[in-house]
């Protein structure tokens, strides 16, 4: 079962962009050019968190920066491994050396065997770092 915890966590609230987020609850976000929140849309966008409300086109998104939360996983997932977005805001395992272009952003503390399953996990997209 996934667990959320919040000691000592970051969180931002900033405004849901052009696009509702209402189904994306737990999917990682990117900030756009204008300042709003929106979902990640390539596996190699920066996520500036993890999105813990459904809000609407305008309405306030609540963000979590830094800390340990729930996340949509777009695949299977074990204990242990790092991840970062898909091309769909889903959480998806990286391979350091192997996925250059994309950004390690947390790690996973429970597995997850199959899409769209929420998992706990630990981010710290205050620091994103290439999965060099």
């Amino acid at each position: 079962m996934a667990v959320e915890f919040s000691n000592n966590a970051v969180k931002w609230t900033g405004v849901c962009g052009a696009t509702s987020l209402a189904t994306k609850q737990y999917n990682f976000v990117k900030l756009h050019t204008d300042g709003t929140v929106i979902i990640c849309a390539a596996a190699t966008d920066v996520p500036v968190g993890v999105l813990q409300n459904a809000p609407g086109i305008g309405e306030e998104a609540e963000v979590l920066i830094v800390g340990g939360t729930k996340i949509e996983i777009g695949g299977a997932i074990n204990e242990g491994e790092v991840i970062g977005t898909d091309s769909a805001g889903l959480a998806d395992t990286k391979v350091p050396g192997t996925d250059t272009t994309n950004y390690i952003v947390g790690q996973a503390i429970t597995a997850g065997t199959a899409a769209n399953q929420i998992i706990t996990a630990v981010v710290n997209c205050a620091a994103p770092a290439r999965a060099a």
